[in-house]
C-alpha cells in the first residue's frame, strides 16, 4: 500500500474515532501533499507525487515541528511545544525506521566506496547516493558533517 493510501486510511480511522488532534495533523499532511501535486501540475508534471516525494514532505514537516517545539520551549510555551511533539509522533508513523548511528556510518562508507569519492569535491555525489537510497531514514543535516570528516 502506498503512503497516500495509508495516510487516507489513517485519516478515516481518526475521523471515526473522533481523535481531533490526530485528525488535524493528518489533514495537514494531506494538504501538504496536495499542495505539492498542484505545484507539479504547474511545472508540467501530470502524475502527482510519488512515495519518495511524500517522504521528503513528511521529513520536512518533522523538521519544521522540531524547530517550532524548540522555539516554543525557549519562549516558555510548554503546552505548544507538547502539541508540536504530538504532531511529530503522528507524522513519524508514516516515515520508515530511522537508521541507527552504526547503520548510518555503514551507509556512508558504502556510498563513498560506491561513488569512488576521494575528496571534499565528491561530497555531492555521496549525498546524492545516500538520498537515493535512504530518503526519510536519516537526517541529512547530521550526515553532511560526517561525510565531510571522512573526505577531508
Amino acid at each position: 500500500m502506498d503512503l497516500r493510501s495509508r495516510i487516507s486510511d489513517a485519516l478515516k480511522i481518526a475521523m471515526k474515532a473522533k481523535e481531533a488532534d490526530r485528525l488535524s495533523t493528518l489533514r495537514l499532511i494531506n494538504a501538504a501533499i496536495k499542495d505539492r501535486d498542484i505545484a507539479l501540475r504547474g511545472e508540467g508534471g501530470d502524475a502527482g507525487v510519488d512515495d519518495a516525494e511524500v517522504l521528503k514532505i513528511l521529513g520536512k514537516m518533522v523538521k519544521q515541528r522540531h524547530e517550532s517545539a524548540r522555539a516554543y520551549e525557549e519562549g516558555g510555551r510548554v503546552e505548544l511545544a507538547e502539541k508540536e511533539r504530538a504532531e511529530i509522533g503522528v507524522i513519524e508513523e508514516f516515515l520508515p525506521r530511522q537508521l541507527s548511528p552504526a547503520e548510518t556510518e555503514k551507509a556512508i562508507k558504502a556510498a563513498i566506496a560506491e561513488t569512488d569519492a576521494s575528496s571534499i569535491r565528491d561530497m555531492g555525489k555521496v549525498m546524492g547516493a545516500l538520498k537515493a537510497k535512504y530518503t526519510g531514514q536519516m537526517d541529512f543535516g547530521a550526515v553532511g558533517p560526517m561525510i565531510k570528516d571522512r573526505l577531508s
